[in-house]
C-alpha cells in the first residue's frame, strides 16, 4: 500500500517564492468515517481524482497514512460531485523547494479565506521525526482534527 508520511504547519503572511508552482484545487468529501477514513474527490487542473485515505495504525495523530488515489474522467467526476455537496473546500497549492524539503503551502479560499497552512511529505517515519520546521512554520497542526481537510469542508474553520 502506498503511504503518505507527512507533517503540516500553520503559516502566517505567506508570500510565494517566485519558483513556487502553483495548482488551484477543489476538493469535496463523498464519506468521512469517525476514524478518519476518507473518500475524496478532487479537481486540480485538468486532473480529477478519487482518493481513499486511512491510517496506517491505531496511533492518533500519527503522520503515517495509506492513501490509494485514481484518476477519473470528466464524465465520471461529474457524476460524483454532487454527493460532495456541504463538504467541499477550495485552495490554492504552492509547491517549492526551502530548507532541504518541498513543501506544499495551502492558501484557502471561500469560507476558510485567511487560514494558510505547509504541509512537509518524508519518505519514512525517522525523517519526519527528525525534520526540524523552518523559523518562518508557525504552529505544528499534523493530527489536530480541526485542521485536517475534511474537518474544514464539513465544519469550517476553528474556533481558536
Amino acid at each position: 500500500m502506498p503511504l503518505e508520511i507527512e507533517r503540516k504547519f500553520l503559516l502566517g503572511a505567506f508570500e510565494p517564492p517566485a519558483t513556487a508552482v502553483r495548482q488551484h484545487i477543489e476538493q469535496g468529501y463523498i464519506a468521512i468515517k469517525e476514524d478518519g477514513t476518507e473518500v475524496r474527490l478532487r479537481r486540480i487542473g485538468g486532473s480529477r481524482v478519487l482518493g481513499i485515505k486511512r491510517r496506517a495504525s491505531a496511533a492518533e495523530g500519527s503522520p503515517v497514512r495509506i492513501e490509494v488515489e485514481r484518476e477519473l474522467g470528466e464524465e465520471e467526476f461529474a457524476e460524483l460531485w454532487p454527493a460532495t455537496e456541504g463538504a467541499r473546500l477550495i485552495k490554492d497549492r504552492y509547491t517549492f523547494e526551502a530548507s532541504g524539503v518541498t513543501v506544499h503551502a495551502d492558501v484557502y479560499q471561500g469560507e476558510l479565506t485567511g487560514l494558510r497552512t505547509a504541509e512537509v511529505e518524508f519518505g519514512s517515519e525517522a525523517e519526519a521525526e527528525a525534520f526540524s520546521a523552518p523559523d518562518w512554520f508557525g504552529a505544528e497542526i499534523t493530527g489536530v482534527k480541526a485542521y485536517k481537510n475534511q474537518t474544514l469542508a464539513t465544519r469550517g474553520l476553528p474556533e481558536s
